[in-house]
Protein backbone atom coordinates (compact mmCIF):
# COMPACT_ATOMS: atom_id res chain seq x y z
CA UNK A 1 0.00 0.00 0.00
CA UNK A 2 1.42 3.40 -1.34
CA UNK A 3 1.85 6.08 1.41
CA UNK A 4 0.86 8.22 -0.89
CA UNK A 5 -2.69 6.30 -1.62
CA UNK A 6 -3.55 5.98 2.02
CA UNK A 7 -2.39 10.46 3.12
CA UNK A 8 -4.64 10.97 0.02
CA UNK A 9 -7.80 8.77 1.86
CA UNK A 10 -7.14 10.19 5.47
CA UNK A 11 -7.30 13.49 3.53
CA UNK A 12 -10.62 12.81 2.42
CA UNK A 13 -11.83 10.75 5.63
CA UNK A 14 -11.16 14.19 7.22
CA UNK A 15 -12.96 16.40 5.00
CA UNK A 16 -15.84 14.22 4.47
CA UNK A 17 -16.06 14.20 8.51
CA UNK A 18 -15.68 17.74 9.13
CA UNK A 19 -18.54 18.53 6.61
CA UNK A 20 -20.57 16.01 8.06
CA UNK A 21 -20.37 17.25 11.61
CA UNK A 22 -20.73 20.93 9.74
CA UNK A 23 -24.38 19.68 8.22
CA UNK A 24 -25.23 17.71 11.15
CA UNK A 25 -24.95 21.20 13.01
CA UNK A 26 -26.59 23.06 11.22
CA UNK A 27 -29.77 20.60 10.69
CA UNK A 28 -30.96 20.55 13.75
CA UNK A 29 -30.58 24.49 14.60
CA UNK A 30 -32.81 25.35 11.15
CA UNK A 31 -35.69 23.39 11.94
CA UNK A 32 -38.70 25.17 13.35
CA UNK A 33 -39.61 24.97 16.96
CA UNK A 34 -37.85 25.67 19.65
CA UNK A 35 -36.89 22.64 22.54
CA UNK A 36 -37.30 25.49 25.55
CA UNK A 37 -40.98 25.78 24.26
CA UNK A 38 -41.29 22.47 24.87
CA UNK A 39 -39.55 22.07 27.85
CA UNK A 40 -41.79 24.96 29.27
CA UNK A 41 -45.46 23.63 27.98
CA UNK A 42 -46.23 22.76 31.23
CA UNK A 43 -46.49 26.75 31.73
CA UNK A 44 -44.85 26.60 35.14
CA UNK A 45 -41.77 28.49 34.03
CA UNK A 46 -42.07 32.33 34.10
CA UNK A 47 -39.73 34.07 31.41
CA UNK A 48 -37.13 34.99 33.50
CA UNK A 49 -36.87 30.71 34.33
CA UNK A 50 -37.28 30.19 30.51
CA UNK A 51 -34.33 32.58 29.92
CA UNK A 52 -32.21 30.95 32.22
CA UNK A 53 -32.90 27.91 30.58
CA UNK A 54 -31.73 29.64 27.68
CA UNK A 55 -28.86 31.04 29.08
CA UNK A 56 -28.03 27.33 30.56
CA UNK A 57 -28.27 25.34 27.53
CA UNK A 58 -26.39 27.91 25.24
CA UNK A 59 -29.08 29.21 23.08
CA UNK A 60 -28.21 32.97 23.97
CA UNK A 61 -25.97 32.87 21.25
CA UNK A 62 -25.56 33.38 17.66
CA UNK A 63 -26.21 30.53 15.59
CA UNK A 64 -22.13 31.03 14.38
CA UNK A 65 -21.20 31.32 18.02
CA UNK A 66 -23.07 27.87 18.67
CA UNK A 67 -21.27 26.22 15.98
CA UNK A 68 -17.79 27.11 16.94
CA UNK A 69 -18.99 26.41 20.71
CA UNK A 70 -19.83 22.57 19.39
CA UNK A 71 -16.82 22.27 17.68
CA UNK A 72 -14.52 22.92 20.38
CA UNK A 73 -16.78 21.03 23.08
CA UNK A 74 -16.66 17.98 19.95
CA UNK A 75 -12.72 17.95 20.19
CA UNK A 76 -12.76 17.40 23.92
CA UNK A 77 -15.54 14.85 24.23
CA UNK A 78 -17.81 17.15 25.37
CA UNK A 79 -20.94 16.39 22.84
CA UNK A 80 -23.48 18.59 25.21
CA UNK A 81 -26.31 18.21 27.49
CA UNK A 82 -29.36 16.58 26.75
CA UNK A 83 -32.42 19.15 26.88
CA UNK A 84 -34.46 15.82 27.86
CA UNK A 85 -32.71 13.36 30.05
CA UNK A 86 -30.63 16.21 32.20
CA UNK A 87 -27.49 14.42 31.27
CA UNK A 88 -24.25 14.72 29.37
CA UNK A 89 -24.67 13.71 25.55
CA UNK A 90 -22.12 10.87 25.83
CA UNK A 91 -24.12 8.91 29.32
CA UNK A 92 -26.80 9.10 27.39
CA UNK A 93 -25.55 7.59 23.90
CA UNK A 94 -23.48 5.50 26.33
CA UNK A 95 -26.87 3.30 27.61
CA UNK A 96 -28.20 3.12 23.82
CA UNK A 97 -25.11 2.34 22.15
CA UNK A 98 -24.18 -1.19 23.68
CA UNK A 99 -27.66 -2.28 22.93
CA UNK A 100 -27.68 -1.20 19.00
CA UNK A 101 -24.11 -3.13 18.48
CA UNK A 102 -25.95 -6.04 19.75
CA UNK A 103 -28.61 -5.62 17.52
CA UNK A 104 -26.78 -4.23 14.37
CA UNK A 105 -23.27 -6.63 14.96
CA UNK A 106 -25.68 -9.85 15.28
CA UNK A 107 -27.84 -8.83 12.25
CA UNK A 108 -24.64 -7.84 10.42
CA UNK A 109 -23.29 -11.29 10.93
CA UNK A 110 -26.15 -13.01 9.86
CA UNK A 111 -27.15 -10.91 7.02
CA UNK A 112 -23.65 -11.31 5.18
CA UNK A 113 -23.41 -15.22 5.64
CA UNK A 114 -26.92 -15.92 4.95
CA UNK A 115 -27.02 -13.47 1.74
CA UNK A 116 -22.99 -14.43 0.46
CA UNK A 117 -24.28 -18.30 0.81
CA UNK A 118 -27.65 -17.19 -0.85
CA UNK A 119 -25.73 -15.52 -3.97
CA UNK A 120 -23.21 -18.80 -4.13
CA UNK A 121 -26.07 -21.50 -4.33
CA UNK A 122 -27.86 -19.41 -7.02
CA UNK A 123 -25.00 -18.60 -9.31
CA UNK A 124 -23.75 -22.21 -8.86
CA UNK A 125 -27.15 -23.61 -10.33
CA UNK A 126 -27.55 -20.40 -12.70
CA UNK A 127 -30.75 -20.75 -14.43
CA UNK A 128 -31.98 -23.45 -12.61
CA UNK A 129 -35.16 -23.69 -10.54
CA UNK A 130 -32.59 -22.80 -7.40
CA UNK A 131 -31.82 -19.90 -8.51
CA UNK A 132 -35.08 -18.95 -9.54
CA UNK A 133 -36.37 -19.46 -6.21
CA UNK A 134 -33.95 -17.54 -4.64
CA UNK A 135 -33.82 -14.51 -7.00
CA UNK A 136 -37.30 -13.96 -6.66
CA UNK A 137 -37.79 -14.32 -3.25
CA UNK A 138 -34.78 -12.26 -2.26
CA UNK A 139 -36.36 -9.58 -5.17
CA UNK A 140 -39.96 -9.44 -2.86
CA UNK A 141 -37.86 -9.46 0.66
CA UNK A 142 -35.70 -6.87 -0.57
CA UNK A 143 -38.83 -4.62 -1.54
CA UNK A 144 -40.13 -5.11 1.72
CA UNK A 145 -39.61 -1.59 4.22
CA UNK A 146 -37.99 -2.94 7.36
CA UNK A 147 -41.19 -1.61 9.59
CA UNK A 148 -43.11 -3.54 7.53
CA UNK A 149 -41.25 -6.83 7.83
CA UNK A 150 -41.04 -6.14 11.44
CA UNK A 151 -44.70 -5.72 11.68
CA UNK A 152 -45.71 -8.90 10.08
CA UNK A 153 -43.43 -10.78 12.18
CA UNK A 154 -44.93 -9.03 15.05
CA UNK A 155 -48.41 -10.72 14.19
CA UNK A 156 -46.90 -14.12 13.49
CA UNK A 157 -44.66 -14.93 16.31
CA UNK A 158 -45.74 -12.75 18.92
CA UNK A 159 -49.42 -11.74 18.24
CA UNK A 160 -50.35 -15.03 17.01
CA UNK A 161 -47.97 -18.20 18.06
CA UNK A 162 -46.90 -15.80 21.03
CA UNK A 163 -43.43 -18.02 20.64
CA UNK A 164 -41.17 -14.80 21.19
CA UNK A 165 -41.44 -11.23 23.06
CA UNK A 166 -41.93 -8.56 20.57
CA UNK A 167 -40.95 -5.66 22.51
CA UNK A 168 -38.19 -3.88 24.91
CA UNK A 169 -34.73 -6.14 25.94
CA UNK A 170 -35.65 -7.89 28.55
CA UNK A 171 -39.05 -9.10 30.24
CA UNK A 172 -40.39 -6.67 32.74
CA UNK A 173 -40.28 -8.20 36.56
CA UNK A 174 -38.49 -11.00 35.51
CA UNK A 175 -35.47 -12.54 38.02
CA UNK A 176 -33.02 -14.84 36.56
CA UNK A 177 -29.63 -15.53 36.95
CA UNK A 178 -26.61 -14.28 34.67
CA UNK A 179 -27.63 -17.16 32.26
CA UNK A 180 -31.32 -16.53 32.41
CA UNK A 181 -30.57 -12.58 31.58
CA UNK A 182 -28.53 -13.76 28.50
CA UNK A 183 -31.43 -16.24 27.10
CA UNK A 184 -33.99 -13.37 27.78
CA UNK A 185 -31.83 -11.05 25.86
CA UNK A 186 -31.37 -13.34 22.70
CA UNK A 187 -35.31 -14.05 22.60
CA UNK A 188 -35.91 -10.64 22.93
CA UNK A 189 -33.38 -10.18 20.16
CA UNK A 190 -34.43 -12.65 17.55
CA UNK A 191 -37.35 -10.37 15.71
CA UNK A 192 -35.80 -7.43 15.55
CA UNK A 193 -32.43 -9.17 14.54
CA UNK A 194 -34.50 -11.29 11.58
CA UNK A 195 -36.46 -7.95 10.46
CA UNK A 196 -33.28 -6.51 9.63
CA UNK A 197 -31.77 -9.57 8.41
CA UNK A 198 -34.76 -11.13 5.94
CA UNK A 199 -34.32 -7.31 3.99
CA UNK A 200 -30.84 -6.88 3.81
CA UNK A 201 -29.74 -10.06 3.13
CA UNK A 202 -31.81 -10.55 0.45
CA UNK A 203 -29.57 -7.84 -1.26
CA UNK A 204 -26.19 -9.39 -0.64
CA UNK A 205 -28.10 -12.52 -2.13
CA UNK A 206 -28.38 -10.84 -5.23
CA UNK A 207 -25.57 -8.44 -5.50
CA UNK A 208 -23.42 -12.31 -4.46
CA UNK A 209 -25.21 -14.23 -7.74
CA UNK A 210 -25.28 -11.69 -10.15
CA UNK A 211 -21.25 -10.50 -9.42
CA UNK A 212 -20.44 -14.70 -9.13
CA UNK A 213 -22.56 -15.41 -12.33
CA UNK A 214 -20.16 -12.99 -14.71
CA UNK A 215 -16.99 -14.17 -13.14
CA UNK A 216 -18.22 -18.14 -13.75
CA UNK A 217 -17.71 -17.19 -17.42
CA UNK A 218 -14.16 -16.20 -17.41
CA UNK A 219 -11.51 -17.39 -19.20
CA UNK A 220 -9.75 -19.34 -16.15
CA UNK A 221 -12.91 -20.42 -14.64
CA UNK A 222 -12.86 -22.56 -17.80
CA UNK A 223 -9.51 -23.57 -17.28
CA UNK A 224 -10.43 -24.73 -13.40
CA UNK A 225 -13.24 -26.97 -14.96
CA UNK A 226 -10.65 -27.94 -17.66
CA UNK A 227 -8.52 -29.47 -14.79
CA UNK A 228 -10.75 -30.92 -13.37
CA UNK A 229 -11.20 -29.11 -10.39
CA UNK A 230 -14.99 -29.76 -8.10
CA UNK A 231 -17.40 -27.47 -8.47
CA UNK A 232 -17.04 -26.29 -5.06
CA UNK A 233 -13.58 -25.76 -5.39
CA UNK A 234 -14.47 -23.57 -8.25
CA UNK A 235 -17.17 -21.74 -6.79
CA UNK A 236 -15.73 -21.07 -3.17
CA UNK A 237 -11.61 -20.81 -3.44
CA UNK A 238 -12.01 -19.05 -7.56
CA UNK A 239 -14.84 -17.44 -8.37
CA UNK A 240 -15.83 -16.33 -4.96
CA UNK A 241 -12.57 -14.02 -4.03
CA UNK A 242 -12.75 -12.91 -7.34
CA UNK A 243 -16.44 -11.51 -6.80
CA UNK A 244 -15.08 -9.77 -3.34
CA UNK A 245 -14.82 -6.35 -4.83
CA UNK A 246 -18.50 -6.01 -5.29
CA UNK A 247 -19.63 -7.35 -1.92
CA UNK A 248 -17.03 -5.11 0.09
CA UNK A 249 -18.34 -2.05 -1.81
CA UNK A 250 -22.15 -3.64 -0.73
CA UNK A 251 -20.45 -3.81 2.94
CA UNK A 252 -19.67 -0.30 3.26
CA UNK A 253 -23.11 1.11 1.81
CA UNK A 254 -24.68 -1.75 4.32
CA UNK A 255 -23.64 0.00 7.28
CA UNK A 256 -25.55 3.03 6.03
CA UNK A 257 -28.56 1.53 5.33
CA UNK A 258 -28.62 -0.88 8.83
CA UNK A 259 -28.42 2.14 11.46
CA UNK A 260 -30.83 3.54 9.11
CA UNK A 261 -33.13 0.44 9.28
CA UNK A 262 -31.99 0.40 13.19
CA UNK A 263 -33.67 3.30 13.70
CA UNK A 264 -37.21 2.00 12.02
CA UNK A 265 -37.13 -1.42 13.63
CA UNK A 266 -35.97 -0.29 17.10
CA UNK A 267 -39.09 1.53 16.87
CA UNK A 268 -41.49 -0.86 16.12
CA UNK A 269 -39.76 -3.05 18.57
CA UNK A 270 -39.28 -0.89 21.45
CA UNK A 271 -35.59 -1.82 21.63
CA UNK A 272 -33.47 0.44 23.92
CA UNK A 273 -30.95 1.53 21.18
CA UNK A 274 -29.57 4.18 19.52
CA UNK A 275 -32.46 3.97 16.82
CA UNK A 276 -35.63 4.53 19.51
CA UNK A 277 -33.79 7.31 21.16
CA UNK A 278 -33.07 9.07 18.08
CA UNK A 279 -36.85 8.56 17.52
CA UNK A 280 -37.52 10.29 20.72
CA UNK A 281 -35.61 13.29 20.82
CA UNK A 282 -36.87 14.08 17.19
CA UNK A 283 -40.40 14.40 19.14
CA UNK A 284 -38.42 16.06 21.93
CA UNK A 285 -36.39 17.70 20.16
CA UNK A 286 -33.36 17.49 22.30
CA UNK A 287 -30.52 18.64 19.75
CA UNK A 288 -27.69 17.31 22.07
CA UNK A 289 -28.71 14.11 22.16
CA UNK A 290 -29.43 13.77 17.83
CA UNK A 291 -26.60 15.30 17.20
CA UNK A 292 -24.57 12.91 19.22
CA UNK A 293 -26.29 9.92 17.85
CA UNK A 294 -25.55 10.93 14.00
CA UNK A 295 -22.43 12.17 14.78
CA UNK A 296 -21.54 8.53 15.95
CA UNK A 297 -23.63 7.48 12.68
CA UNK A 298 -21.37 9.36 10.54
CA UNK A 299 -18.31 8.15 11.89
CA UNK A 300 -18.86 4.72 12.12
CA UNK A 301 -20.37 4.83 8.04
CA UNK A 302 -17.21 7.24 6.91
CA UNK A 303 -14.94 4.76 9.04
CA UNK A 304 -16.47 1.54 6.83
CA UNK A 305 -15.95 3.22 3.60
CA UNK A 306 -12.48 4.00 4.42
CA UNK A 307 -11.66 0.37 5.49
CA UNK A 308 -12.80 -0.99 2.71
CA UNK A 309 -10.86 1.40 0.25
CA UNK A 310 -8.24 -0.48 2.46
CA UNK A 311 -9.32 -4.02 1.52
CA UNK A 312 -9.90 -3.36 -2.36
CA UNK A 313 -5.56 -3.19 -2.05
CA UNK A 314 -5.29 -5.92 -0.79
CA UNK A 315 -7.82 -7.56 -2.81
CA UNK A 316 -7.57 -6.13 -6.00
CA UNK A 317 -3.54 -5.50 -7.12
CA UNK A 318 -4.73 -2.49 -9.74
CA UNK A 319 -5.75 -0.28 -6.95
CA UNK A 320 -1.77 -0.32 -6.01
CA UNK A 321 -1.22 1.67 -8.71
CA UNK A 322 -3.57 4.61 -8.61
Amino acid sequence: MSARYLTRKLATLVVTLYVTVSFNFLLFHVLPGSPIQLLARSGHYDPAARAQLIKLFGLNHPLLAQYFIYLRNMVHGDLGFSYVYRKPVTTVLGGAIGNTLLLVGTATLVTILVGVWLGVMAASRAHSLTDASITVTSLALWSMPDFFTGMILIFICGVWTHVLPISGLVTPGLVTGTWGHIVDVGRHLILPALTLTFVNAAEFSLISRNTLVDVMVEDYMLTARAKGLQRRTIVWRHALRNAMLPIVTATALYVGMILGGAIQVETVFSWPGMGLLIYNSVVQRDYPVLEGCFLLFAIAVIATNFISDLLYQVLDPRVRRT
